[in-house]
């Protein structure tokens, strides 16, 4: 129970950008700022190949609709880190406390990576690409504080990361026509260039 903020907060940043998490706790954790961190993430060979795939989706996310693209393929990712940050956080070898966490923070994972693409999906109905990188900087620099703020204040952290949370299902509630829009949009462009090869592959009668 008393790693259960933390779990809850790093799963919450986890579905927005789980690499941020990885390498800010792993980090954390060698430089001696917390004990809460484990060995795992703190090993060399995970905290470059975070740092790598954190840039790469630092320059993704910026790119409106490849900012889509990149959340679809991290649908199952950001959650499955999620779990697994939470279960090396609660320890405890495969014990109930353990997959427990891993339970949590991989729903919390999932649900806030569905209210990221949900998001970004209405923000790239905007014509303009200032919004996605606007967006993305905010969502870096409120994972990177909230992860660093969880480790020493753990409850208010969570508490933050659940009102968040909460605040964007509403958002992407109210967004839900905007999204239901684009949506029909895209699958009309589809059909579009899938008429168009159809009919350019036809022979010309006669």
């Amino acid at each position: 129970m008393s790693v259960l903020p933390l779990v809850f907060t790093s799963g919450w940043a986890s579905g927005i950008n789980a690499y941020a998490v990885v390498l800010l706790l792993g980090l954390l954790g060698t430089a001696g700022v917390t004990d809460d961190v484990p060995a795992a993430l703190q090993r060399p060979d995970v905290l470059i190949v975070a740092g790598v795939l954190f840039l790469a989706e630092a320059i993704a996310d910026k790119v409106p609709y490849v900012d889509s693209v990149w959340d679809a393929v991290h649908t199952v990712i950001r959650p499955v880190a999620g779990g697994v940050v939470a279960a090396l956080l609660a320890g405890h070898d495969g014990s109930l406390p353990e997959l427990a966490a891993g339970a949590v923070g991989g729903t919390t994972a999932l649900l806030s990576h569905l209210v990221k693409a949900g998001t970004r999906i209405a923000v790239n109905t905007s014509p303009e690409p200032a919004s996605n990188i606007v967006l993305s900087l905010l969502e870096d620099l409120g994972v990177a504080g909230i992860v660093v703020f969880a480790v020493f204040h753990p409850v208010i952290a969570a508490s933050i990361a659940a009102l968040l949370l909460l605040t964007g299902i509403v958002i992407v509630v109210l967004l839900w026509s905007r999204i239901r829009r684009y949506l029909r949009r895209r699958r009309a462009r589809r059909e579009e260039k899938r008429l168009a090869a159809a009919g350019a592959g036809v022979p010309p009668a006669g």
